[in-house]
Order: C-alpha cells, then sequence, then structure tokens
C-alpha cells in the first residue's frame, strides 16, 4: 500500500562533468509503507557529497550510476516512523544510503547504523561522525600513515574532509598545513581547525609558499584536488613520503582526460607512495573510526563547520555549489 506525499529529487538527465540543478527534478512520489523486515524512514537530514559528481557519471566510476528517473541517491539520516524489522523501534533514528527524499521505505542492507548520540547533533552523523569525518580518519591513518613530526599538507583544507584530516593530523603530533581558496578559508584553518599554515591558492603562488611552510618538505600529501595544486606539492615530497588520493575536485571533466606533469619520475627518486582509497571499502570498521572520532568531537579536539540549508528544494543546485566553493562547513539539507 502506498500513498502520495514524498518528495523526491530523481535524476533528470546524464551530466557531463559537474550536475547542474537543470539534471534533477521535484516529484511528488509514493510513501510505501514497509514489508516484511523492512522500515518507513522519514528522512530529517540530507548529505551532499562532492562524490555525488560521480555517483551520476557514466564512466570512470566505482559505483554503478545513478539511473535517469531514479531517486538520487544520498547519505541520510531519518526517524523510524513504522518497523517489521527486529531490533529496530518506530522513534529511533537511522543512517543510511535511502536517497534525497522524504520519505524511504527501506531493508537492513540499506542501513549503516543507528544513530544515538543525544550530546550531539543529528547532523554530525552525516559530516564529522560521517562520511567525511570516517574518510579523514581511514585515508590519514591507514594510507598515509602518518609519524609525530612529520608534515602533513592537505588540499581543501577547509572542507568538511580536509578539516578533520590536518585535526587527526594534529592529534597525531604531526606539523599540519592547509591549502585552501580564498582568504577567509585559509584563516579559518589556522583560527578553528589549528593548522599550523595555510596557503590560500588563489592568491598565492602555491610552488613558493610551500617552500616556505614546509622548508623541511612534505611526508604526507593528503590530495582532495589533483591537478595543479598536487603538481605543486609533489615537487616537495620528502623520501618515503605518502600521497593519498581522496578525491580530484579541480577536475572537471575527465573526457578527455587532462594532461599535466608525470608524477612517475618524483615517486621513484623520493621513493614515494601514490594510493586511491574509497571509503565504502571500510564499511566493515567504521565502528573503530568512530570510536575515536566521537569522543574527539565531544572533547573538542576537532571542530566542525556545518552549512545547513532548509528545504528539499536547495537539493537540485547543491553539488554545483559545492564545487562553486560556496560552502563553509559541511553541506546538509535540513528537511521539514
Amino acid at each position: 500500500m502506498s500513498v502520495a506525499g514524498n518528495r523526491q529529487v530523481l535524476l533528470k538527465s546524464r551530466p557531463t562533468g559537474i550536475p547542474q540543478a537543470e539534471h534533477f527534478e521535484i516529484v511528488d512520489g509514493p510513501i510505501s509503507q514497509p514489508g516484511t523486515e523492512q522500515l518507513l524512514v522519514r528522512n530529517l537530514y540530507l548529505s551532499v557529497e562532492p562524490a555525488m559528481r560521480g555517483w551520476v557519471a557514466d564512466v570512470g566510476n566505482y559505483s554503478q550510476p545513478v539511473g535517469i528517473g531514479e531517486v538520487m541517491r544520498s547519505l541520510t539520516v531519518g526517524r523510524i516512523e513504522a518497523s517489521n524489522l527486529p531490533g529496530y523501534e518506530r522513534g529511533e533514528f537511522v543512517k543510511g544510503m535511502f536517497g534525497w527524499q522524504d520519505y524511504a521505505t527501506i531493508d537492513a542492507a540499506q542501513i549503516e547504523r543507528k544513530v544515538a548520540d543525544p550530546d550531539l547533533p543529528l547532523s554530525t552523523s552525516l559530516g564529522v561522525l560521517g562520511i567525511n569525518g570516517l574518510a579523514a580518519y581511514f585515508g590519514l591513518l591507514e594510507v598515509g600513515q602518518p609519524r609525530p613530526g612529520e608534515t602533513v599538507v592537505v588540499s581543501t583544507a577547509a572542507g568538511s574532509v580536509g578539516s578533520c584530516v590536518g585535526q587527526i593530523a594534529n592529534i597525531m603530533g604531526c606539523r599540519t598545513v592547509g591549502i585552501a581558496g580564498g582568504e577567509a578559508k585559509k584563516q579559518i584553518c589556522t583560527d578553528e581547525f589549528g593548522f599550523a599554515a595555510a596557503i590560500d591558492y588563489k592568491s598565492e603562488d602555491v610552488d613558493a609558499a610551500l617552500t616556505t611552510t614546509c622548508a623541511a618538505g612534505v611526508d604526507v600529501y593528503f590530495d582532495n584536488t589533483a591537478g595543479a595544486i598536487s603538481d605543486a606539492v609533489l615537487r616537495h615530497l620528502n623520501v618515503g613520503a605518502r600521497v593519498v588520493i581522496c578525491g580530484t575536485a579541480s577536475v572537471s571533466n575527465w573526457d578527455p582526460a587532462p594532461l599535466g606533469p608525470r608524477a612517475e619520475r618524483i615517486l621513484l627518486t623520493r621513493r614515494a607512495r601514490m594510493q586511491g582509497f574509497v571509503i565504502f571499502d571500510y564499511a566493515a570498521r567504521y565502528h573503530e573510526a568512530l570510536a575515536a572520532l566521537t569522543p574527539w568531537v565531544r572533547n573538542g579536539l576537532i571542530q566542525y563547520r556545518e552549512e545547513i540549508a532548509e528545504g528539499i528544494e536547495h537539493a537540485p543546485d547543491s553539488i554545483a555549489s559545492l564545487y562553486r566553493g560556496e560552502n563553509l562547513g559541511k553541506r546538509i539539507i535540513k528537511l521539514a
């Protein structure tokens, strides 16, 4: 049985490059009652990720693309309205890949976890205690493997992932240098997130600035951008450095692939390692990261920013706005 009243954001057409508002449409879909071992969840917060660009691409991604006419894939957190699934009760909060919509009828496999931290905002489960914090934790500690006293450089350092990376690196006893776009974001890196130094790639020569801020070289580079920023950082790698590939935000289109300096010679001569990762590969270990991140957030060792837009009508343009650099924190959409 189903009734109308479920606003849904559907993928209307396949974008080339960064998805824009016109690639989506908002429709009034059905609210379906849960079947055997299913839940009906009312979404309260929808997440917006840079990775969503890849989720709607038709080539070169790590997951099956969202189909035309399908609800946009998204992590959300919501309240259980009805339950036929043992162990889940009406009124509890759950997080998972429930999509850009008011209501979702879901199976157990779609649930990432229950959210039961009454002293923390529910929205944090989508940001610093969600995919962004998890990416920072596993990307830095598992792939980057920082050691006390090393220099860690982070691109998009004022963003939800980059800011968390820098603060975890500080906790690990490293010296941190952030790269961000604009004087305001540069200031946020040092004043709020504790970076030892920050570089504004929009107004500064990144290569020259790194010569000053990283006089002893770079041991770990957490790369969220690719492109010219990363080309500059690679020239400063120390012997044995580790490069963590988390995102490629500066590249708007991979078809054809952009050309630039080759990394092989630097990786060879510095005996450095470059490795990409996808956070979903660590799904079975999310609890490990949350066990560390949650007290760090509670104790103020990790600060975070959230930028919350109210209303599902903000969803269609929200991915493009990330790539326009308009946000100063984790982008979240709050539903009524």
